[in-house]
């Protein structure tokens, strides 16, 4: 979840104790914010970073506490696109100019807003995008050094990689526009350049949107399902070992079919169609509901995202709901008496 609250890319003691917060409450995987490749791919002018080797320290604090927590550490390698240069959703809408402390250079697989209140953004060249796929590569090289155990490429939510993906926001003619082929290559491209420099032996996941919501689907219309399994067939054998399926996030005002736990089948149709493991996130908050979707198989991992914002303790409270096993830290078993069937000290998470 953006936490906007970052100066020049770097963290700082918000983000420490924000995702501390959430390995101390007994979650097995913490995720960073959508950290940014290269500055002109924030959202905001307040997002996270590692574009330059000065952001690694700051973010080795926070993967030494989570690991010490007995949680793992993942980040989520991203670019905005046409989406970058934007408020922070607390101090505006829309574009911030250059004035405002925005930038010019938003980027774009094709020159179309993604709104009218959005940037104009410039289309990429062939330059421009064999640079972007090394600047998720260098990145992958500073996370590793920072201490993370898993890396997520976000190519979902209408950022760049998905501009990429959907015909809504790709009309390019070259190698990187019209056929399933062209507008997937350089999903594919980042993902071989950050598997070569990323460790085999740690998770390589890629976050992606299975659906634009739109009627009309396909290579004349939006993304849409059929083409996320095609995807995660490439993916699965590019070296990927997770998909993280959301949806949506590329087309303003889609007719989205919302609900709880309402992306499942999407993640579970990948899983089935593919082999490659999923998984799951959108208003999943109940604890039997989480252990029902990894019972029947329509997913393999459990992303939970707003309802961590409202309880940074969920993974105890749901174990105790579930009278499973929770991971209370030593200096909270006081509390923890009352509460769960099982106390240990801080150990597998759960």
């Amino acid at each position: 979840m953006c936490e906007y609250s970052s100066e020049d890319g770097f963290a700082n003691d918000w983000h420490l104790v924000h995702l501390g917060s959430r390995a101390v409450g007994g979650a097995g995987l913490v995720f960073t914010e959508a950290t940014a490749v290269t500055p002109e791919g924030r959202i905001s002018p307040q997002d996270l970073g590692l574009w330059k080797d000065e952001h690694i320290a700051p973010l080795a604090r926070i993967t030494a506490f989570l690991h010490s927590q007995g949680a793992h550490a993942g980040i989520q390698l991203a670019h905005a696109g046409r989406k970058a240069s934007t408020f922070r959703p607390w101090s505006g809408e829309g574009v911030i100019t250059p004035e405002n402390g925005g930038w010019s250079n938003v980027l774009a697989p094709s020159a179309i807003p993604f709104a009218p209140n959005y940037p104009q953004p410039h289309e990429l060249d062939q330059s421009g995008i064999a640079a972007i796929t090394q600047a998720f590569r260098a990145a992958a090289v500073r996370a590793d050094k920072a201490g993370f155990d898993v890396i997520e490429i976000h190519s979902a939510h209408g950022y760049l990689l998905h501009e990429f993906l959907s015909p809504i926001s790709n009309r390019r003619s070259d190698e990187y526009g019209g056929s399933f082929e062209n507008r997937a290559r350089l999903l594919l491209e980042v993902v071989a350049a950050v598997r070569e420099v990323w460790p085999r032996e740690r998770p390589l996941f890629v976050r992606i949107s299975a659906t634009d919501w739109v009627e009309k689907s396909g290579e004349e219309g939006g993304w849409d399902l059929p083409q996320s399994v095609q995807l995660a067939a490439l993916l699965r054998d590019r070296g990927v070992d997770l998909v993280d399926v959301s949806s949506g996030g590329n087309v303003l005002g889609a007719a989205m079919t919302l609900g709880p736990g309402y992306q499942t089948p999407f993640s579970e149709a990948i899983r089935t169609q593919t082999g490659i493991l999923t998984g799951t996130v959108g208003m999943i908050t109940d604890p039997a509901q989480a252990a029902h979707i990894l019972r029947t198989g329509q997913a393999d991992l459990i992303f939970i995202a707003r309802q961590f914002l409202r309880d940074p303790y969920w993974p105890l409270h749901a174990a105790a709901a579930l009278g499973e096993t929770a991971s209370w830290p030593a200096q909270y078993l006081r509390a923890a008496a009352a509460k769960s069937p099982a106390r240990s000290p801080v150990g597998n998470k759960s």
